[in-house]
């Protein structure tokens, strides 16, 4: 069904709302939300929420890093159609999403914001306003303080559009439906990259541990885990291959680099616009083009790479100078490869097991890794080889990716515009299924901030204990 405009309008008063149909009610914030604070003194709730990626979930006990039980009192009690607002540090982060609508009882940091609607709203189109504003970027020329931190003050004074209650439930049902369509076309293009990137590991392995020609000789490395190898190559340990060096900037002036997992050293400036967390970038790291850069606590999820760039990295990560003439740029394949990625991951020691612990690669075991390496001529032929192979599937990753961000383009543009009734969806909703069928728990994440599937962000400050 097409959607259409509202038959009259008025003027809001506000230049980023614009016109409001004329029967919506406009008034202060105070007349739509509430602020709510109840501590977990005694620890009365146990279960601990967060609010990740736009939505609250439930934190799994894995995921409590440094947290005791007693921490939990200074939490907050949260209800199911509580709405949760990360108000800080408006000044450095553009691009998370700040609001979530709470589902579960639980608890969660006292550092957010948690607004309970009055009897004028629904719950869920209290939050559809507060997350149209969040993607309308409208809070950022709110807060105060050197980060631009929100208060419930704010919340207050700001100007609330208020549908008829029936109205409201008309939008939350429509959106819901339409968002659900939305995030399962998205669930399945990102499933499709999964399928290639996962096509993409499969060549890059083949190329870098058993070269391009298939009908090669083969011999036995001597290494069990390695297993056969190509009769013509050489098997050496990493420490014959890379020593660390540990050069320190004095002045600090050199441009921050920034280690990402599907893009390698870049520079910060031109990736992020937020400043860097640390204070001052003395003492970091000096690394030049040609060197290796290992996160120590994430080469087992393979955030290894070669600089092609001058610039400074944080003190907790490791830098390397290659000793033997290789392709640094093979090397970083090979050193990202499944096999050395789980040799990497067996080698590392500390509190914890798996992907979720403390672990750490150490200089002596990773410097006791054998590696199978072919001629430094091979090397450069193999780089070509993965190259060519990969062209047509990196063409239909890209051409996905951009399919997922017009969807979000459009989801974002149809949330605010029928939360803020520049759409009439009355109509529609009454035509809607009473049962989107989609199960629950199916929703889709928002990439923009996801850091750990689209990009794993290693920045000064977040780097190892």
């Amino acid at each position: 069904m097409k959607l259409g405009r509202y038959g009259e309008y008025k003027d809001s008063g506000q230049a980023w709302l614009g016109e409001i149909p004329t029967h919506w009610y406009m008034g202060p914030g105070f007349s739509a939300f509430r602020k709510k604070q109840i501590k977990n003194t005694g620890m009365q709730e146990k279960t601990v929420l967060s609010l990740s990626y736009g939505r609250i979930v439930v934190k799994p006990p894995e995921k409590l890093h440094g947290l005791v039980p007693n921490s939990f009192e200074t939490y907050q009690i949260v209800e199911p159609g509580d709405i949760i607002i990360r108000s800080t540090d408006l000044q450095n982060d553009w691009n998370s999403l700040r609001i979530g609508l709470v589902k579960n009882r639980g608890i969660i940091t006292s550092a957010y914001i948690c607004l309970k609607t009055t009897e004028t709203l629904l719950p869920e189109y209290g939050y559809l306003i507060l997350h149209s504003c969040d993607l309308m970027k409208v809070f950022y020329g709110m807060g105060s303080g050197l980060r631009q931190n929100l208060d419930f003050s704010d919340f207050k004074r700001m100007p609330v559009f208020i549908p008829p209650l029936d109205e409201q439930d008309a939008i939350v049902r429509f959106l819901d439906h339409a968002n659900r369509r939305l995030d399962k076309a998205i669930r399945a293009k990102r499933k499709l990259i999964a399928l290639l990137n996962e096509q993409k590991q499969a060549i890059i392995h083949r190329a870098v541990t058993r070269g391009l020609d298939p009908n090669v000789p083969m011999k036995d490395s001597g290494i069990f885990w390695l297993g056969e190898i190509p009769a013509h190559w050489e098997v050496k340990r990493i420490k014959y291959l890379l020593n660390e060096i540990d050069n320190r900037s004095s002045s600090g002036s050199e441009p921050l680099l920034s280690m990402r997992m599907h893009h390698g050293l870049v520079l910060f400036a031109e990736h992020f616009n937020r400043p860097p967390q640390a204070a001052t970038l003395v003492g970091f790291k000096l690394v030049y083009p040609g060197q290796f850069v290992v996160n120590r606590m994430q080469a087992g999820n393979g955030v290894i790479f070669p600089s092609h760039l001058t610039g400074l990295v944080s003190p907790d990560y490791a830098v390397f100078q290659p000793l033997a003439d290789v392709n640094v740029d093979f090397l970083g394949e090979l050193f990202r490869s499944r096999s050395i990625r789980t040799k990497f991951r067996a080698e590392s020691k500390g509190l914890g097991t798996g992907t979720s612990g403390f672990l750490r690669l150490y200089n002596d075991r990773l410097g006791a890794i054998h590696v199978a390496l072919p001629p430094r001529k091979e090397q450069d032929d193999i780089l070509i080889g993965i190259c060519e192979q990969l062209g047509g599937v990196n063409a239909i990753i890209t051409r996905t990716e951009r399919e997922i961000s017009l969807l979000r383009e459009y989801q974002t543009r149809l949330t605010a515009d029928v939360v803020t009734g520049k759409l009439d969806v009355r109509e529609a909703a009454r035509h809607l299924p009473e049962d989107s069928g989609e199960p629950e728990g199916t929703e889709a994440v928002d990439e923009a901030d996801l850091d750990l599937d689209a990009d794993l962000l290693d920045e000064p400050g977040n780097g190892e204990a």
